[in-house]
C-alpha cells in the first residue's frame, strides 16, 4: 500500500507510517546538504535564528543541478544521509518532522527520530532525472552563495519515497525490527 502525504506533514500521520512502506509526497519541502547544515549548526550554536522555520517541515538532502529550459528543476537526487548525522538530532529536537535522503543513519539520529516522533524517508539513488519531474517549483530561500547547496523551497507532486526509519525506530537497513524506548 502506498501512503499519500502532503508536506508539511500532519504530525498525527507520522505514527501511521511503517518502515518499508512506500509514500508519494506532495507539497512544500526544503533542500539542504552539508554546507547548509554546517551553517544551520553554527546558527544554533550562536543562538541566532535559523534561516527557515524548521518546526513541522521536511528537509530533502539534495542539491538540484541547474534548471534546463522548460523545466522547473534540474536533476535532483538524494545525498548520502549519514553525512548529515552530526547535525540532524539538533534539527529534529527543534521540530523538524521528516528527512529525505539515502542510506543508513547512525544511532543518535535513530534515537532523535524516535524521541521526536519524526520519520526518515529514502529516495532511490540513480533516479535524479525522474525525481526532477516531480518538482513543480524551486526557490532559493537561504544561503544563495552556496549555489547548489543553498537551501531551496521546493513544491513537489507525488515524489516517490520509502519509509526507511519510522517513529518507533524500525529501520529497513537493519536485518530485523528494532525498537527504541520513547524518551518523554
Amino acid at each position: 500500500m502506498t501512503a499519500k502525504l502532503v508536506s508539511p506533514i500532519d504530525p498525527a500521520l507520522i505514527p501511521t507510517l511503517k518502515a518499508g512502506e512506500t509514500v508519494l509526497l506532495s507539497g512544500v519541502i526544503y533542500t539542504a546538504r552539508d554546507a547548509a547544515h554546517t551553517r544551520m549548526s553554527q546558527a544554533i550554536q550562536n543562538g541566532t535564528p535559523l534561516p527557515i522555520e524548521i518546526a513541522g517541515q521536511t528537509i530533502f538532502y539534495a542539491g538540484p543541478t541547474p534548471t534546463p529550459p522548460g523545466r522547473a528543476c534540474g536533476a535532483i537526487g538524494p545525498t548520502t544521509s549519514v553525512r548529515m548525522d552530526p547535525f540532524t538530532p539538533a534539527l529534529l529536537d527543534r521540530g523538524l518532522l521528516a528527512i529525505i535522503g539515502k542510506g543508513n543513519r547512525g544511532e543518535t539520529v535513530k534515537e532523535a527520530i524516535v524521541r521526536n516522533s519524526a520519520v526518515y524517508l529514502t529516495a532511490s539513488a540513480g533516479c535524479a532525472a525522474y525525481l526532477s519531474a516531480c518538482v513543480e517549483s524551486v526557490e532559493v530561500v537561504a544561503y544563495d552563495d552556496l549555489g547548489t547547496e543553498s537551501i531551496k523551497r521546493l513544491t513537489v507532486r507525488d515524489l516517490p519515497l520509502m519509509v526507511a526509519i519510522d517513529c518507533q525506530g524500525n529501520d529497513i537497513y537493519e536485518l530485523g525490527p528494532r525498537t527504541y524506548a520513547s524518551k518523554s
